[in-house]
């Protein structure tokens, strides 16, 4: 058992290096000092409203800058129901680390439950400029606590919103335990999705038109934990609170 563990891993190592040639780490975030990175994350705070409410997904929780430590060398987001209220953290790296094409990871221990919906995600730039999905969004991870065992790697344009033509559901059972590599390798021709080194998806456009591509400009970073919404929800298990999204490290490598 334990030499099949070290070739897993030896394996896996090989895998991630291959993705990773040629290209140099141009930042990180290994969330190793005593508060969050102002220079590197901004907090987004509320319901959405007025502009957004429910943050466009009909979302439960209100976002607040207290849901989250740094522990341990990793950054946690947390999820809790207080008052008969749910609260969790959303940060965001606009205007403030903004990249074209690279490969991005996060190495991550996801939370469960009924309701719970962590992501590592990413947005256009231009989104006040052109609004979304016309701005483009990159789904690194997403996973639902209602759908156990699996994990969602999708991207958001104006051709496929409202559809699923460009998401994949991967079955990785045990996902749950311990921590795990979640990664997008993204250039001017294609994109692809890496759990632990090895890939889940890859999306080639037939047309790179903006309605189609719009992956051709800079975009942000977004590290969120939602609770319930169209996606999470609709039913939300109370006694699974408070959850926890517990980010070992945020890489950027080009």
């Amino acid at each position: 058992m334990r030499a099949a563990a070290l070739l897993l891993i030896s394996l896996s190592c090989m895998s991630l290096g291959a993705q990773l040639k040629d290209k140099k780490l141009i930042w990180s975030d290994e969330f190793d000092q005593a508060t969050l990175n102002s220079d590197y994350w901004t907090f987004e705070l509320g319901d959405g409203c007025p502009y957004l409410c429910g943050w466009g997904n009909n979302e439960r929780q209100i976002y607040t800058d207290t849901n989250h430590l740094l522990r341990d060398g990793n950054l946690v987001l947390q999820a809790r129901l207080e008052d008969g209220e749910y609260t969790s953290t959303r940060i965001i790296t606009k205007e403030k680390l903004e990249y074209t094409y690279g490969y991005f990871e996060v190495r991550a221990k996801l939370p469960v439950g009924q309701g719970i919906w962590p992501a590592f995600w990413m947005l256009g730039s231009n989104i006040s400029e052109v609004q979304w999905p016309l701005c483009g969004e990159i789904d690194v991870l997403e996973y639902v606590g209602r759908e156990p065992g699996e994990i969602f790697t999708s991207l958001h344009t104006k051709a496929s919103h409202g559809n699923t033509i460009n998401t994949k559901k991967t079955k990785l059972p045990a996902i749950e335990d311990g921590y795990h590599i979640y990664a997008a390798d993204w250039n001017k021709d294609q994109i692809e999705f890496f759990v632990d080194g090895e890939r889940v998806y890859t999306f080639i456009p037939k047309n790179k038109t903006q309605a189609e591509w719009p992956f051709d400009q800079p975009f942000y970073l977004l590290l969120n934990l939602a609770v319930g919404g169209n996606f999470g929800g609709p039913e939300v298990d109370d006694s699974i609170f408070p959850q926890e999204f517990i980010i070992d490290y945020v890489r950027v490598y080009q």
